[in-house]
């Protein structure tokens, strides 16, 4: 079963948007490290339209184990820890088959 995990993060007030960047970069190199992803796709909203999260992540994975090793690989965790958490207020994943 492949499937896509989806997350929406919600920045602090006031985040300065190259840290949003740095966000992006750091977790741009994923794909390079963990050969579980299939495709992954990172980035702040374009502020097309109100009420928006700030920032979305889009990885595709061949099954639910592939997701399970990304979920819990020390360079993932790493960036969750250093560049998520301290700027995100609030966040929502779902994860579906595709």
């Amino acid at each position: 079963m492949s499937m896509r995990h989806l997350v929406l993060l919600k920045f602090h007030p006031n985040t300065p948007s190259d840290v949003a960047e740095a966000l992006a970069a750091g977790l741009r190199e994923l794909p390079g490290i963990i050969p579980e992803i299939v495709d992954y796709r990172v980035g702040p909203n374009l502020g097309l339209s109100d009420g928006a999260w700030d920032f979305g992540i889009s990885a595709d994975f061949a099954s639910a184990e592939d997701w399970a090793v990304y979920r819990d690989h020390p360079e993932h965790q790493q960036r969750i820890r250093d560049l998520v958490l301290p700027i995100t207020a609030d966040r929502v994943a779902v994860q579906i088959q595709t």
